[in-house]
């Protein structure tokens, strides 16, 4: 894949995505709630990202789903948060995963996982040999590149031209792209998709009772979604 290829537009992003994930998997619980009044992104107190790696996801999320365009980018849906909560939480340290050796790297995907880092230890391991890639290679750590590098970064890590070692095989780019798509549809109680803004640029119901009257019918669906906490968008 070449570098100019890897930005992925808003509405391939949301096609290749689907509603499968919006209320999120039950094996993702939220940490606490002790943050969830939301706060400006710049005063956000991350639970388990230090100052360096909050900024590498500020930067590597917005290439992800940038802000440009009609619907809203993964700042503006506090994905950054998603990711953050779930890294404090059982997700971050990998508790309901089975995490005995051996770690075969060559099994298929069908055998699971197969690093001895919980997906926490790979981001943190993963974004500091990252940046210090980025530096080398660069002059920079990766949130101060400009856009256009940070593109071909990704595109790179994403390819596997920059091989990380310190993740053990585990691959940083996937975790952070699943994560970045959950993070966007998920209900807000985790974090992220902040005021449903997600779901209402697709049109998703949310976590309605009930909508079966509207299956099939080929219009756009005339009301606004509802969280898991019943507050309606």
């Amino acid at each position: 894949m070449k570098p100019s290829d890897f930005k992925l537009s808003r509405r391939s992003f949301l096609q290749a995505s689907t509603a499968a994930g919006t209320l999120l998997s039950a094996s993702y619980a939220p940490p606490a709630f002790a943050q969830s009044k939301s706060v400006p992104l710049n005063e956000y107190k991350p639970e388990y990202l230090s100052p360096d790696e909050w900024q590498f996801i500020l930067a590597a999320t917005a290439r992800l789903i940038p802000s440009d365009g009609k619907g809203p980018g993964a700042i503006e849906a506090r994905v950054p948060v998603f990711i953050d909560r779930q890294l404090a939480g059982s997700f971050g340290n990998a508790a309901d995963w089975y995490m005995e050796g051996p770690h075969d790297i060559t099994a298929p995907a069908q055998l699971g996982y197969q690093s001895p880092l919980t997906p926490a230890e790979v981001y943190r391991a993963g974004i500091a040999e990252l940046n210090q890639w980025c530096t080398d290679t660069h002059g920079n750590v990766f949130a101060l590149l400009d856009a256009k590098t940070q593109d071909t970064v990704l595109g790179q890590l994403e390819s596997g031209d920059i091989k990380l070692v310190s993740t053990k095989s585990a691959s940083l780019f996937d975790l952070l792209l699943q994560n970045t798509k959950e993070g966007y549809f998920a209900d807000p109680m985790y974090g992220g998709n902040a005021e449903m803004t997600a779901w209402k640029y697709i049109g998703f119901p949310g976590a309605r009772a009930s909508f079966r009257e509207w299956a099939g019918i080929e219009k756009p669906y005339p009301l606004g979604p509802v969280s898991i906490s019943g507050k309606r968008g």
